[in-house]
């Protein structure tokens, strides 16, 4: 008999989360997991992830506008406003990373309140040790290290409550993943904005204030609004292993093995990479010789911003009902190419941004796709620590982004890095989508998983779902 957890990694496999032994025949189950047709539409739980969410990912973004802009103005030193990030980031990537045991064990809820609890409490510690004279650059860093270890596991934890959230209030899980990548968008570009207003206003020790704030509204939408997610009914049951690595090392296992799901973090964790070397220096290289200037990156980013976000919500609406394969191809590749052969051809700055608008229009459609595929292939009890790991891995490139960058331009010239970085990003979208497993992207049903718990003579769990033939990927395309 093959092992509750196998079940679960097969499932993945195939796309879909494999119905529980237990669980009613296939005809009697539910047809969309994702959009229960019965019990009462509950839209609590949707409104108060998306509202923590806003909340602690503009407490982020203003963060990283304000504080630089702190260290810079009351130290006067640039290698010491360089540090403040790194003493933020590798925290918050690694305690997140090593986080999702915890997350499974204790539960998302808490660890989000108390993550944001702590991120609010350094928050406000800084300015008021500054106020009163005893805020030393090394406290400072200090204080940092505890924001970045308590915010990366507080928002691993809100997303897993994306699914359940969807659940409870009977929509598509697409339109989850499409409003919280439109949450996500709208933070990234007002929270800077807002941090500027205010910084050159009022000081940054006002910004800090109200990141401090922002951490703590978002543990109080927690705390009030959202509840742990529960296995769904139809879920094959994953046995649980005893003890701290243990946990640790079945989510990596289930990661290393979960076909689709191993392509598409690897997807990102290049795609990552690239985009870090674009935004950290070949954009400001491409506006400094073209004669655009500093005013021509703003645009660019602002542009395929706004657009993308325009997208997501549009996604958020109509992304269940379109081809998830052909959405994420052609999305991706507008998003992601076009920009590249643009600025590489010496296009005027107006043509460039046009073609931006266009990439933000496809990539906005891309991530509540590639958001509802990931958590369609984790069982619920893995939740954290596989969607922890993913993310961990996915930015594992994100700090040599800009080394990358650097290197291509000094080797082959501005022209000839942006048409390297553009290949090697066509590459990473199309090669994934070419193998067989991509054909589990397809949105599957409760019925379209039970050849997958079939047993044969053998004792091995088999099924076309399990590895797709060609009959699926022709069903995906």
């Amino acid at each position: 008999m093959t092992s509750r957890h196998a079940a679960a990694q097969q499932a993945a496999d195939s796309g879909t989360r494999k119905p529980s032994p237990d669980a009613p025949d296939a005809p009697d189950a539910p047809d969309a997991p994702d959009a229960p047709e019965g019990g009462p539409r509950v839209l609590r739980g949707l409104v108060g992830m998306l509202s923590a969410n806003a909340a602690s990912l503009s407490a982020n973004r203003v963060l990283s506008i304000a504080l630089p802009w702190f260290v810079l103005t009351t130290t006067g030193s640039v290698g010491k406003t360089g540090l403040v990030a790194f003493f933020q980031i590798v925290p918050y990537v690694v305690a997140q990373a090593l986080a999702g045991p915890i997350i499974d064990r204790v539960g998302p809820k808490r660890i989000s309140v108390a993550g944001d609890l702590a991120s609010t409490i350094a928050t406000a510690t800084a300015p008021l040790l500054y106020l009163t004279g005893h805020l030393s650059f090394g406290l400072l860093l200090g204080l940092l290290a505890v924001v970045g270890a308590a915010d990366g596991p507080a928002n691993g934890a809100k997303g897993l409550f994306v699914p359940a959230a969807t659940r409870a209030a009977r929509v598509p899980l697409e339109r989850g993943t499409g409003l919280s990548a439109a949450v996500e968008r709208t933070a990234t570009t007002i929270g800077p904005a807002v941090a500027g207003v205010v910084v050159a206003s009022f000081g940054s020790l006002y910004a800090l204030w109200i990141t401090a704030c922002l951490f703590g509204v978002s543990a109080l939408i927690v705390s009030t609004t959202l509840s742990d997610p529960v296995p769904e009914p139809h879920e094959t049951p994953v046995e649980e292993a005893e003890g701290y690595l243990s946990r640790l090392r079945q989510g990596a296992v289930f990661l290393r093995d979960a076909k689709l799901l191993r392509s598409i973090v690897c997807m990102l964790a290049v795609t990552n990479l690239l985009d870090q070397a674009f935004m950290s220096v070949l954009l400001p290289v491409w506006a400094k010789e073209t004669g655009n200037g500093a005013g021509a990156i703003g645009l660019v980013v602002s542009v395929f911003a706004a657009t993308s976000i325009v997208a997501a919500l549009v996604a958020a609406g109509v992304a269940e009902r379109l081809p998830r394969r052909t959405v994420y191809l052609i999305g991706f590749t507008l998003g992601g190419v076009p920009r590249f052969v643009a600025m590489a051809t010496g296009a005027p700055l107006w043509l460039v941004l046009v073609v931006l608008a266009v990439g933000g229009l496809g990539s906005g459609f891309v991530n509540p796709i590639v958001g509802a595929v990931t958590y369609e292939l984790i069982p619920t009890p893995l939740l954290g620590r596989v969607k922890t790991l993913a993310q961990a891995v996915t930015w594992a490139g994100i700090p040599f982004g800009g080394l990358l960058g650097a290197g291509l331009v000094t080797v082959a010239g501005t022209s000839g890095a942006l048409w390297i970085v553009g290949g090697l990003y066509l590459v990473a979208i199309g090669v994934p989508a070419l193998n067989r497993e991509w054909a589990g992207m397809r949105k599957r049903t409760v019925s379209d998983a039970s050849p997958v718990g079939t047993e044969h003579g053998n004792g091995s769990m088999a099924g076309k779902a399990s590895v797709p033939g060609e009959a699926a990927a022709k069903e995906a395309a």
